[in-house]
């Protein structure tokens, strides 16, 4: 049977995610030993606070040396930095994963830095709230919902298993698939609702004053989970568009088709097409709800 306990895990950024997973590995008793590595001290000194971690480090190669497991859960902006700075600190026989939203990004700011023998196994915990930091983090936060692995095709496959074992034990369903089909499907589940959201709102800033009190006042659930969305990490975000652009672009001009037709529809006031759209589009909530992954 595959080893489901770690020696030592390095967790390189202990925001929502890596802290969650932190309260996870304390839990499950997962490691033996765990370190928390971020560029803050005050992020670091609040870890400690919240025995999210044995000890604490901002530099990366102090914190992966001696682990059997790194979990990089940085903006994706920090990922090929961090990559050269634990190349020659990690050693072989090391997973080295992550936590990120795009994964093709990912493949080709770390795999050039790390030492052969070195597992690479990208991973996507499909989980979130608008709140960042440790103290947002919840061992609960994982619990039913999908982990992504995107594996390279010369991944060795008991690597693979460990960290597919890891979210399974944080409460995850796990699958693997291609890292570029991957990223086009966050394109449109994820990314492109952030991206209307930020906009929506944005769009509610620029109003003028009276309009824009208005608006925030008589906020109903439509507007109001706009901003949950848009409260989400600016820079986690601004990384995420930057490093998915091409699939970003292309479901947004999708999107853009589509906004069209509805714009034209209630031009000329045909509600058929009108109700033909929102009754399939009622039918994908419930199947949302049905899979449990509302």
């Amino acid at each position: 049977m595959t080893e489901s306990r770690f020696s030592r895990v390095a967790l390189i950024g202990i925001g929502l995610i890596g802290s969650s997973l932190a309260r996870v590995l304390r839990r499950e008793k997962l490691a033996d030993e765990i370190v928390a590595c971020d560029r803050r001290q005050a992020t670091l000194d609040t870890a400690l606070q919240l025995d999210l971690a044995d000890s604490v480090t901002a530099d990366p190669a102090e914190a992966v040396a001696g682990a059997d497991l790194v979990v990089i859960g940085t903006p994706l902006s920090a990922y090929a930095e961090i990559g050269q700075r634990i190349g020659a600190a990690v050693a072989a026989g090391t997973i080295v994963t992550d936590v990120g939203s795009v994964k093709a990004a990912v493949i080709r700011d770390l795999k050039p830095s790390l030492p052969a023998g070195v597992h690479l196994v990208p991973g996507h915990p499909v989980a979130g709230t608008e709140h960042s930091g440790p103290e947002a983090g919840f061992a609960e936060l994982f619990q039913e919902r999908w982990c992504i692995l995107t594996p390279p095709a010369d991944a060795d496959p008991s690597a693979v298993e460990r960290v597919m074992r890891l979210w399974q034990r944080a409460g995850m369903k796990v699958v693997t698939m291609d890292a570029e089909h991957h990223d086009k499907v966050l394109a449109i589940t994820s990314h492109l609702p952030h991206l209307i959201a930020y906009t929506i709102v944005g769009t509610a800033t620029d109003l003028e004053e009276m309009l824009k009190s208005e608006v925030i006042k008589f906020s109903a659930g439509g507007f109001r989970d706009f901003t949950r969305i848009a409260a989400s990490d600016p820079v986690m975000w601004r990384d995420i568009f930057l490093n998915n652009r091409e699939a970003v672009l292309e479901m947004l001009q999708r999107f853009s088709e589509d906004l069209t037709a509805l714009q034209r529809a209630i031009r000329w006031g045909e509600g058929e097409k009108l109700e033909e759209l929102f009754r399939r589009t009622r039918a994908i909530r419930r199947s949302i709800i049905e899979a449990k992954q509302a």
